[in-house]
């Protein structure tokens, strides 16, 4: 028997075993002609992306551009934003800072004002008491003068009357 390896006994002639010859032409023809189509498409998928390039991805590319605009201009909108919060917090407690600086002056105002009304209060009731002490001396000095007052009316009334009389004698000798 003629040594024939395992991968040439597959190729045998079926035809019997006088011609005994091997077909190795055709596995390799076969082989080189798949190659050639593997290649020829490899080929041509990698020229139509590199020169046609596929409408999807073209659109991929545009879409995520506009999405990188889109992100940019959004975060550019919120530093400003977050810089116009920070402005009017800023503007927020100054202003209320101020509003507590006006308050505590208004409460030092009001202490004074109110420390001059007792002080004004004292004086009036002290004022008072010393008019009510002089309506007292005044009266009981008028009811002593009242006691005395009679007598000395009489004696005033007299004298009047007397002057009147003499006046009138005057008058008519005259």
């Amino acid at each position: 028997m003629d040594p024939v390896t395992r991968d040439t006994r597959r190729y045998l002639d079926k035809s019997g075993p006088q011609s005994g010859a091997v077909k190795t032409s055709q596995p390799i023809a076969l082989a080189a002609a798949t190659l050639l189509v593997l290649v020829a498409g490899i080929g041509g998928i990698m020229l139509w992306r590199a020169y046609g390039g596929s409408p999807v991805e073209a659109e991929r590319g545009a879409v995520t551009r506009q999405l990188q605009a889109r992100t940019v201009q959004a975060s550019e909108q919120l530093v400003e934003k977050t810089k116009g919060l920070e402005a009017t917090q800023q503007e927020s407690i100054d202003q209320l800072q101020m509003m507590q600086e006006q308050l505590q002056s208004m409460r030092r105002l009001l202490a004074a004002q109110q420390a001059d009304t007792k002080r004004l209060s004292d004086q009036v009731s002290t004022l008072k008491d010393s008019i009510d002490g002089l309506r007292q001396s005044f009266a009981s000095t008028q009811a002593s003068e009242q006691a005395s007052a009679p007598a000395r009316n009489r004696s005033i009334r007299a004298r009047a009357h007397a002057s009147r009389s003499g006046h009138r004698h005057r008058r008519s000798r005259g």
